[in-house]
């Protein structure tokens, strides 16, 4: 539980940041409005592949005006991840270029545990991700290091298995 706190930390202190860009934030809820469309964070210790197929598919997002709720379509999704994915939700990101133009994924493991690491499969051309990824090195002091292909050769391979 208190990794998934921190990892909402990090969530706010960023969105605090968007406002400087003029995105507009949600108070409640984790996406950011620029003028190309929502960019929605989900942050969660793992997720199984059929899992993230269906709600990658789906891009729906909640969006809360007043005291109403209306669901918009997410122009991208972020994942945050406590715990590394499998090689198969990896495969399942390059296997489908929808996926990988509108889905980016952060391996925050080692961050959680007190190393200036993570991990980063991010395809999209989202300035908010951008940004975040920004945030990440300035703010945080985080190394992000891309998540390669498993599929390309064993040398690639054996980057993906270290974390």
């Amino acid at each position: 539980m208190m990794k998934m706190h921190k990892i909402w930390k990090i969530v706010e202190r960023f969105k605090d940041s968007c406002r400087f860009h003029g995105w507009k934030t949600s108070e409640k809820d984790d996406w950011i409005e620029t003028k190309n469309g929502y960019h929605n964070f989900l942050w969660t210790k793992n997720v199984h592949p059929s899992s993230f197929k269906s709600i990658a598919a789906n891009r729906r997002c909640i969006v809360q005006e007043d005291s109403s709720y209306c669901v918009v379509e997410a122009s991208y999704t972020a994942w945050l991840l406590s715990e590394a994915p499998s090689e198969t939700l990896i495969k399942t990101i390059f296997e489908n270029p929808d996926f990988s133009k509108k889905v980016a994924l952060y391996n925050l493991s080692p961050m959680l545990e007190g190393k200036n690491l993570g991990f980063k499969l991010n395809h999209t051309d989202s300035p908010v991700f951008q940004e975040f990824e920004n945030f990440l090195r300035k703010e945080l002091k985080i190394e992000l290091t891309p998540i390669l292909n498993p599929d390309i050769d064993s040398e690639e391979h054996e980057i993906v298995k270290i974390f």
